[in-house]
């Protein structure tokens, strides 16, 4: 579990692919103090295992699913990821819940200045992520926590502040790159829930059949 805080910018120092998967090699320093094999560790918000540990970084495999599923096969050497190691009991949730689990990718469609080092980003999203995403709900763009301030249609945008902006990978980002998504695990599990309640979650729901169904 993670809180979608980056903690560290990592440099990929190699990708190398196999007969099934790859291996992602990224060097940083913050996250290595207490990294461990086998731990996992959050990389633009997919959570991996490291499986190899030097002074320098470390590498985690990556699987077909993972390849298919997340930017991560796309990255260069050199390129910057944002890291996070997993919340531990007792720390302060500063973002929101972030399981790591990507759910998909999207376009940046802008990345405009906002004014006092405030940016305003845009991403395209799959449709099948769209009925997840709602006004002020919270969303992981690369494994950084944000809140949406706008749903419109096939796009979702957000503010970033000036501190964000700095200290994550997307001020490297433009115009049609590729971040991963995760939406709001909450959202799924209630339609999880009303599916099994053979409630249809897209239908115009009202106060007193949710009070039937004991809500």
């Amino acid at each position: 579990m993670f809180t979608g805080i980056i903690e560290e910018l990592g440099t990929v120092q190699s990708l190398t692919g196999g007969p099934a998967g790859a291996r992602l090699t990224i060097g940083a320093d913050l996250v290595l103090s207490d990294l461990t094999i086998g731990a996992s560790i959050a990389v633009n918000g997919c959570c991996l295992t490291a499986v190899d540990i030097t002074d320098s970084g470390f590498a985690a495999d990556l699987s077909p699913e993972t390849l298919e599923r997340t930017n991560l096969g796309a990255l260069q050497s050199n390129s910057q990821v944002n890291l996070e190691r997993p919340l531990s009991p007792g720390d302060r949730l500063s973002g929101h819940f972030v399981q790591g689990h990507v759910d998909g990718t999207g376009e940046i469609t802008r990345l405009d200045t906002a004014g006092d080092g405030n940016w305003l980003l845009e991403v395209r999203v799959p449709k099948e992520l769209r009925r997840y995403l709602v006004f002020k709900g919270s969303i992981a763009i690369d494994g950084v926590s944000l809140t949406l301030a706008a749903v419109e249609d096939d796009r979702v945008s957000v503010a970033i502040i000036p501190h964000t902006y700095e200290n994550t990978a997307l001020h490297t980002q433009s115009p049609g790159a590729t971040v991963n998504i995760e939406c709001d695990m909450l959202a799924k599990h209630l339609e999880k829930l009303l599916q099994n309640m053979n409630i249809d979650p897209t239908s115009n729901l009202t106060v007193e059949e949710l009070k039937n169904q004991g809500f």
